[in-house]
Protein backbone atom coordinates (compact mmCIF):
# COMPACT_ATOMS: atom_id res chain seq x y z
CA UNK A 1 0.00 0.00 0.00
CA UNK A 2 2.80 2.05 0.95
CA UNK A 3 4.34 1.75 -2.24
CA UNK A 4 1.42 2.14 -4.51
CA UNK A 5 1.01 5.77 -2.70
CA UNK A 6 4.57 6.69 -3.33
CA UNK A 7 4.69 6.03 -6.83
CA UNK A 8 0.89 7.99 -6.83
CA UNK A 9 2.70 11.10 -5.58
CA UNK A 10 5.91 10.65 -7.56
CA UNK A 11 3.48 10.72 -10.78
CA UNK A 12 1.98 13.31 -9.45
CA UNK A 13 4.91 15.18 -8.94
CA UNK A 14 6.37 13.86 -12.82
CA UNK A 15 3.04 15.77 -14.80
CA UNK A 16 3.35 18.71 -12.49
CA UNK A 17 6.96 19.33 -13.38
CA UNK A 18 6.44 18.46 -17.64
CA UNK A 19 3.39 20.66 -17.30
CA UNK A 20 5.59 23.58 -15.99
CA UNK A 21 8.20 22.73 -17.94
CA UNK A 22 6.20 22.82 -20.89
CA UNK A 23 3.55 25.61 -19.75
CA UNK A 24 6.60 27.89 -18.63
CA UNK A 25 8.36 29.49 -21.74
CA UNK A 26 4.55 30.00 -22.94
CA UNK A 27 3.95 32.25 -19.55
CA UNK A 28 7.59 33.37 -19.36
CA UNK A 29 7.39 34.20 -23.06
CA UNK A 30 5.18 37.21 -22.87
CA UNK A 31 7.08 40.35 -23.52
CA UNK A 32 6.74 43.37 -22.10
CA UNK A 33 4.99 46.36 -24.69
CA UNK A 34 7.58 49.56 -24.29
CA UNK A 35 5.78 52.70 -26.02
CA UNK A 36 7.22 56.85 -25.53
CA UNK A 37 6.35 59.64 -25.89
CA UNK A 38 6.84 62.98 -25.54
CA UNK A 39 3.76 64.73 -23.69
CA UNK A 40 3.01 68.92 -24.81
CA UNK A 41 1.40 70.37 -22.45
CA UNK A 42 -2.18 72.62 -23.67
CA UNK A 43 -3.67 75.72 -22.65
CA UNK A 44 -2.64 76.12 -19.11
CA UNK A 45 0.68 73.92 -19.51
CA UNK A 46 1.71 75.75 -22.39
CA UNK A 47 5.29 75.45 -23.16
CA UNK A 48 5.46 72.57 -20.53
CA UNK A 49 7.07 69.13 -22.37
CA UNK A 50 7.71 65.89 -20.71
CA UNK A 51 8.75 62.45 -21.62
CA UNK A 52 6.23 59.77 -20.78
CA UNK A 53 6.86 55.65 -21.00
CA UNK A 54 4.21 53.09 -21.20
CA UNK A 55 4.83 49.36 -20.50
CA UNK A 56 2.54 46.68 -20.81
CA UNK A 57 3.02 43.65 -19.69
CA UNK A 58 -0.68 42.47 -20.18
CA UNK A 59 -4.25 43.50 -21.34
CA UNK A 60 -7.27 43.49 -19.89
CA UNK A 61 -10.30 41.59 -20.43
CA UNK A 62 -13.98 42.27 -21.24
CA UNK A 63 -14.76 40.94 -18.11
CA UNK A 64 -12.61 43.83 -16.56
CA UNK A 65 -14.35 46.57 -18.37
CA UNK A 66 -17.99 45.07 -17.33
CA UNK A 67 -16.70 44.92 -13.44
CA UNK A 68 -15.59 48.73 -14.02
CA UNK A 69 -18.66 49.86 -15.56
CA UNK A 70 -20.98 48.11 -13.05
CA UNK A 71 -19.02 50.06 -10.22
CA UNK A 72 -19.42 53.35 -11.96
CA UNK A 73 -23.18 53.01 -12.53
CA UNK A 74 -22.95 52.14 -8.38
CA UNK A 75 -20.06 54.22 -6.86
CA UNK A 76 -19.30 56.57 -9.75
CA UNK A 77 -15.77 57.91 -10.40
CA UNK A 78 -14.63 56.82 -6.75
CA UNK A 79 -16.26 53.82 -6.76
CA UNK A 80 -13.80 52.91 -10.17
CA UNK A 81 -10.77 54.32 -9.14
CA UNK A 82 -11.00 51.60 -5.97
CA UNK A 83 -11.67 49.14 -7.95
CA UNK A 84 -9.07 49.40 -10.63
CA UNK A 85 -6.67 49.73 -7.07
CA UNK A 86 -8.05 46.11 -6.14
CA UNK A 87 -7.00 45.13 -10.07
CA UNK A 88 -3.63 43.55 -10.55
CA UNK A 89 -0.92 45.96 -12.92
CA UNK A 90 -1.41 45.61 -16.67
CA UNK A 91 1.96 47.98 -17.09
CA UNK A 92 3.62 50.79 -15.40
CA UNK A 93 3.55 54.47 -16.25
CA UNK A 94 6.70 57.32 -15.49
CA UNK A 95 7.14 60.50 -16.05
CA UNK A 96 10.20 62.39 -16.29
CA UNK A 97 11.74 62.82 -12.89
CA UNK A 98 9.27 59.93 -10.95
CA UNK A 99 9.19 55.98 -10.75
CA UNK A 100 6.30 56.27 -12.13
CA UNK A 101 3.28 53.87 -11.28
CA UNK A 102 0.82 51.24 -11.59
CA UNK A 103 -1.09 50.96 -14.59
CA UNK A 104 -4.32 48.63 -14.18
CA UNK A 105 -6.12 48.94 -17.17
CA UNK A 106 -4.74 49.02 -20.58
CA UNK A 107 -7.46 48.18 -24.21
CA UNK A 108 -6.12 47.73 -27.64
CA UNK A 109 -8.22 47.99 -30.39
CA UNK A 110 -7.63 47.54 -33.89
CA UNK A 111 -7.76 50.81 -36.25
CA UNK A 112 -9.25 50.94 -40.11
CA UNK A 113 -5.55 51.82 -40.85
CA UNK A 114 -4.10 48.72 -39.69
CA UNK A 115 -3.38 50.92 -36.74
CA UNK A 116 -4.21 50.49 -32.59
CA UNK A 117 -5.68 52.46 -30.06
CA UNK A 118 -4.66 51.58 -26.73
CA UNK A 119 -6.84 52.87 -23.62
CA UNK A 120 -5.59 52.95 -19.64
CA UNK A 121 -6.78 54.07 -16.59
CA UNK A 122 -5.62 53.86 -13.52
CA UNK A 123 -5.92 55.09 -9.80
CA UNK A 124 -3.65 58.29 -9.52
CA UNK A 125 -1.33 58.11 -6.80
CA UNK A 126 -2.24 60.96 -4.41
CA UNK A 127 0.22 62.92 -2.83
CA UNK A 128 1.14 64.20 0.80
CA UNK A 129 0.28 67.78 0.41
CA UNK A 130 -2.85 66.79 -1.64
CA UNK A 131 -4.25 64.74 0.76
CA UNK A 132 -3.00 66.85 3.82
CA UNK A 133 -5.25 70.00 2.41
CA UNK A 134 -8.14 68.19 0.96
CA UNK A 135 -7.82 70.26 -2.15
CA UNK A 136 -10.12 69.69 -5.27
CA UNK A 137 -8.00 67.82 -6.97
CA UNK A 138 -8.65 64.75 -4.67
CA UNK A 139 -11.90 64.36 -6.78
CA UNK A 140 -10.07 63.78 -9.51
CA UNK A 141 -9.04 60.19 -8.69
CA UNK A 142 -8.15 58.55 -11.90
CA UNK A 143 -5.08 59.02 -14.43
CA UNK A 144 -6.05 58.32 -18.41
CA UNK A 145 -5.01 58.31 -21.40
CA UNK A 146 -5.28 57.30 -25.33
CA UNK A 147 -2.27 56.07 -27.60
CA UNK A 148 -3.16 56.26 -31.47
CA UNK A 149 -0.45 54.07 -33.08
CA UNK A 150 -0.61 54.62 -36.69
CA UNK A 151 1.11 52.35 -39.73
CA UNK A 152 1.69 55.78 -41.28
CA UNK A 153 5.41 57.45 -40.01
CA UNK A 154 4.73 60.23 -37.97
CA UNK A 155 1.31 60.08 -37.42
CA UNK A 156 0.96 58.37 -34.31
CA UNK A 157 -0.55 60.44 -31.71
CA UNK A 158 -2.54 60.42 -28.03
CA UNK A 159 -3.85 62.52 -25.24
CA UNK A 160 -2.56 61.80 -21.26
CA UNK A 161 -5.06 62.81 -18.68
CA UNK A 162 -2.98 63.15 -15.64
CA UNK A 163 -5.98 63.77 -13.23
CA UNK A 164 -9.64 63.11 -14.11
CA UNK A 165 -13.08 61.55 -13.30
CA UNK A 166 -15.80 59.93 -15.34
CA UNK A 167 -19.08 61.79 -15.33
CA UNK A 168 -22.44 61.49 -17.15
CA UNK A 169 -23.69 64.12 -19.30
CA UNK A 170 -27.13 65.32 -19.84
CA UNK A 171 -27.66 63.04 -22.46
CA UNK A 172 -26.65 60.01 -20.86
CA UNK A 173 -23.36 59.82 -22.40
CA UNK A 174 -20.01 58.80 -20.08
CA UNK A 175 -17.29 61.82 -20.52
CA UNK A 176 -14.30 62.36 -18.91
CA UNK A 177 -13.89 65.85 -16.90
CA UNK A 178 -9.98 67.08 -16.00
CA UNK A 179 -8.70 68.81 -13.41
CA UNK A 180 -6.40 70.53 -15.91
CA UNK A 181 -6.35 70.76 -19.52
CA UNK A 182 -5.70 67.08 -20.91
CA UNK A 183 -1.61 66.79 -22.69
CA UNK A 184 -1.27 65.86 -26.04
CA UNK A 185 1.20 62.60 -27.08
CA UNK A 186 3.86 63.07 -29.58
CA UNK A 187 6.85 61.73 -31.17
CA UNK A 188 5.01 58.34 -30.43
CA UNK A 189 7.66 55.43 -30.78
CA UNK A 190 6.87 51.40 -30.10
CA UNK A 191 9.72 49.83 -28.97
CA UNK A 192 10.72 46.76 -30.68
Amino acid sequence: MRIIVNQQRWAIVAASFLFLLLAGPAVFAQKTERISATAMGTMTQMGRVISVDVRISGYSTADDLKVLLQVFEEKGSEGVANALHKMPSKGRIAITGTLGFDVNYFRSFPMPDGGRKIRFVTDRPITFGESWSASRSMDYSLSMGEIIISKKKGESKGTLYPAAKFKVDKEGHLEIETMQNPWNLTNIKVWK
